[in-house]
């Protein structure tokens, strides 16, 4: 089914961002693949209005363990070179093609932001509780950019896990938690597999 915009920036598609109750908009949720998202992506405001939303999640200690770093569209070209440097530095025996892939994952979908996973140390809270409110947050972060009549991709691989690419963004205690890339799908979102509800929820048995 083709995807038409409507006022208000929805996108209708026969299973994507269904707006005719809250509910039906989280069942609705599916995830874009950022080679697919095209523009027109969010506005200032509009992605304001998404990472406000996202800043809403469980944060044990009112800590704010995460951060997110927005890269314009006019900065991608500098973030394929940051990529290119990092991956070079570290595979300097590299192909053409692995090179293209960094350069294309930096230029995908319209809008970009690098979510940071940032700890607070020392702190009473574990660390673990405070990276999975970082997982949290950017889960509110996707919920708000669908409900908003967009899609979003999280996508971590290699970049994620450079230590040159998080200096760029982060400090040295910090991890980042995954690229979020926003834009309009151009093409009908596919519905993944999902797993069977007995297969993942249970009742407890004494």
């Amino acid at each position: 089914m083709p995807l038409r915009r409507r006022g208000g920036g929805d996108m209708e598609d026969a299973m994507f961002n269904d707006t005719s109750s809250p509910l039906a908009l989280l069942r609705s949720r599916r995830s874009g693949k950022p080679r697919d998202l095209a523009a027109p992506g969010p506005d200032d405001a509009q992605l304001r209005a998404m990472l406000e939303i996202a800043t809403r999640t469980p944060d044990h200690g009112k800590l704010a363990p995460w951060r997110f770093v927005i890269v314009g569209a006019d900065q991608r070209d500098a973030l394929a070179e940051l990529l290119e440097r990092a991956y070079r530095a570290e595979k300097p025996d590299a192909g053409r093609l692995e090179i293209e892939a960094m350069h294309q994952f930096a230029h995908q979908a319209p809008s970009l932001v690098v979510a940071l996973s940032a700890p607070v140390e020392p702190s009473k809270i574990p660390l673990w509780e405070q990276q999975l409110s970082a997982g949290a947050a950017v889960m509110n972060l996707l919920h708000a950019a669908h409900a908003m009549g967009f899609a979003g991709g999280w996508l971590t691989g290699w970049p994620s896990f450079s230590d040159m690419v998080r200096d760029a963004f982060g400090k040295p205690s910090e991890r980042i938690a995954g690229f979020v890339f926003i834009g309009t799908p151009s093409r009908p979102l596919e519905e993944r597999p999902r797993p069977e509800y007995d297969d993942v929820v249970s009742n407890w048995v004494i």
